[in-house]
């Protein structure tokens, strides 16, 4: 088929055409003995996968290394188009926050953007002692969203621990904000950041992290609720006590639960021993009521003392053990029970 005609059947212009044979996108497979290009059906079907994915808004480029494939599949081709156009829309998405935190710095002069630049790439960099030392700088607040946008991608615990100790020297309510969407995120590993950043940032006089906790305590992810309990139980807050009490039972931070348990008890006194109470007399795991136990020696109180004179005969040798010794260290007088 002519190149006339396979413009006019296919929409094409024959100088497109031409254009596509000249840079070897698309190619007529033979050429009559006049030397006019002569196109046969595995060109046509190639044209027509071209206008295709031209019809996307890919580049000549992209569509040529689409199908750089000859046997390729459509479903083939298609992954291929989907994995570049997520790596574009990636470095894009990059390219818009670094413009972001540059304007947010509002520089005077091409000196500070040069500088803010510069700061930038180290907190990106490879390196991973660049972007600590980049953290330490402890740029000031107009840094703030960049130093949160790291925190929430850096995987080293040395440079993380660099990024959270800089963000809550010059965090905001901005920052919580931005750490509470982050609680949102799909991928486990950012929403474990930005739990134990909020904890982190939590005692600073700027911000106010209380309602995004509040949020965190229905997480899927255990870690992230038990990060956002142990801040919440640590300043009172009774809505934490639940969490508090299953990282006990399934031993995670155990210790530090049962320590923001007690600062919830001594405003909330009775109603947190009675939940330990319930969890002894309904758990059938030895080692988790042992915990639940322990958790009871940490709350000074008559009904804490209470339940741990009833365990002092508890068919568990070890919770009978450990309720004795945390009975008599209060003067609770177990000698009866000996």
């Amino acid at each position: 088929m002519r190149i006339g005609e396979v413009a006019r059947l296919s929409g094409v212009s024959a100088r497109m055409l031409r254009h596509y044979d000249r840079i070897g996108l698309v190619q007529p497979s033979e050429r009559t003995r006049a030397g006019y290009r002569d196109y046969g059906d595995d060109d046509l079907r190639r044209l027509l996968q071209v206008e295709a994915l031209r019809s996307l808004g890919l580049e000549l480029r992209q569509v040529g290394n689409a199908l750089q494939d000859s046997g390729a599949t459509p479903t083939d081709i298609l992954d291929r188009v989907i994995a570049g156009t997520v790596e574009t829309i990636a470095r894009e998405q990059e390219l818009l926050r670094r413009l972001r935190h540059l304007r947010e710095q509002e520089p005077e002069d091409w000196t500070d953007v040069l500088h803010t630049v510069a700061l930038l790439q180290r907190l990106g960099s490879d390196d991973a002692s660049q972007r600590q030392r980049a953290a330490l700088e402890s740029p000031g607040p107009p840094m703030v969203s960049a130093l949160t946008d790291a925190v929430l991608a850096e995987d080293d615990p040395n440079v993380a621990g660099a990024l959270q100790w800089a963000l809550a020297r010059a965090a905001d309510q901005a920052t919580v904000t931005a750490l509470g969407s982050a609680l949102g995120s799909g991928d486990g590993a950012v929403r474990q950041r930005a739990s134990s950043t909020l904890a982190k940032i939590a005692s600073s006089p700027r911000t106010d992290v209380a309602q995004v906790l509040l949020a965190a305590l229905t997480d899927g992810d255990p870690v992230v609720r038990g990060g956002a309990a142990l801040i919440l139980g640590g300043r009172g807050a009774p809505e934490a006590a639940d969490e508090l009490i299953a990282m006990i039972v399934r031993g995670a931070d155990d210790v530090q639960a049962a320590e923001s348990l007690a600062h919830i008890a001594r405003s909330h006194g009775g109603d947190i021993e009675h939940r330990l109470d319930v969890a002894l007399t309904t758990l059938a795991d030895d080692d988790a009521r042992l915990r639940l136990t322990q958790a009871l020696g940490e709350i000074d109180s008559e009904s804490a003392t209470r339940i741990l004179r009833q365990l002092v005969d508890d068919p568990d040798r070890r919770v009978q053990l450990t309720a004795r010794y945390l009975a008599s260290m209060r003067g609770a007088g177990t000698d009866a029970h000996r």
